[in-house]
């Protein structure tokens, strides 16, 4: 995809949601750092309805440390691979508190060495919580990436390290948003909605979904 096409593909995408923002529901970055650990293989729908019932009870890693596995997993039980999100989770908690003050830390490194935490979390929480340039890629973002040819690539990794070069520096910060609502609404891994999509016109995709056949009245 060429320079002028990619800054197109997200004009047209800023077009359509100048302010966007994840879909998980959080008031605080430790309230998102959680969440986003819980969304591994999971819904944000079902992580928002878990965390519903969770956060006004507790909400600071020293509340859900308390808390402990048996008494974090009923709030989370209807959350794929519950178990071991909850002894991560818990485990999250105590190292926030042993080392961080109870605090989220702000630098990749430190974010890492958490409990459940791997370099797509980590980016989410520094993008979203603290507003640095970075690109979570996800099944949706890895899909759109190599769909549209804005950033081929064969892993997550490669396609973050090809968008970071090529995601023009304006639209940065918001491709995250913009990528991953794009590939769950739009660019869907079944029959994408090509007929409807935004920038259907500079998706390099040889496969796109034709529009409907209109039928002719007897």
């Amino acid at each position: 995809m060429s320079p002028a096409k990619r800054r197109l593909l997200f004009e047209r995408l800023r077009a359509l949601d100048p302010h966007p923002k994840s879909e998980l529901e959080f008031t605080t970055p430790f309230e998102l750092l959680v969440a986003v650990v819980l969304s591994a293989q999971a819904t944000d729908k079902s992580v928002n309805k878990a965390t519903a019932e969770l956060y006004p009870v507790a909400n600071t890693p020293a509340k859900i440390a308390a808390l402990g596995i048996a008494g974090l997993i009923p709030y989370i039980s209807s959350i794929g691979l519950f178990r071991m999100k909850a002894k991560n989770v818990i485990a999250l908690c105590e190292q926030l508190l042993r080392d961080h003050g109870g605090t989220v830390p702000r630098t990749r490194e430190a974010l890492e060495k958490l409990p459940g935490v791997g370099r797509k979390t980590a980016n989410v929480v520094l993008n979203v919580a603290f507003g640095e340039p970075t690109i979570a890629v996800d099944t949706h973002i890895f899909r759109v990436a190599n769909r549209t040819g804005l950033a081929p690539g064969k892993t997550p990794d490669d396609v973050e390290a090809a968008l970071m070069k090529v995601v023009p520096a304006e639209f940065r910060q918001n491709a995250h948003h913009w990528l991953i609502l794009h590939g769950r609404y739009t660019c869907v891994a079944r029959a994408p909605k090509c007929p409807e999509c935004a920038i259907r016109d500079v998706c390099a995709w040889r496969d796109k979904t034709p529009p409907p056949v209109k039928r002719k009245a007897a």
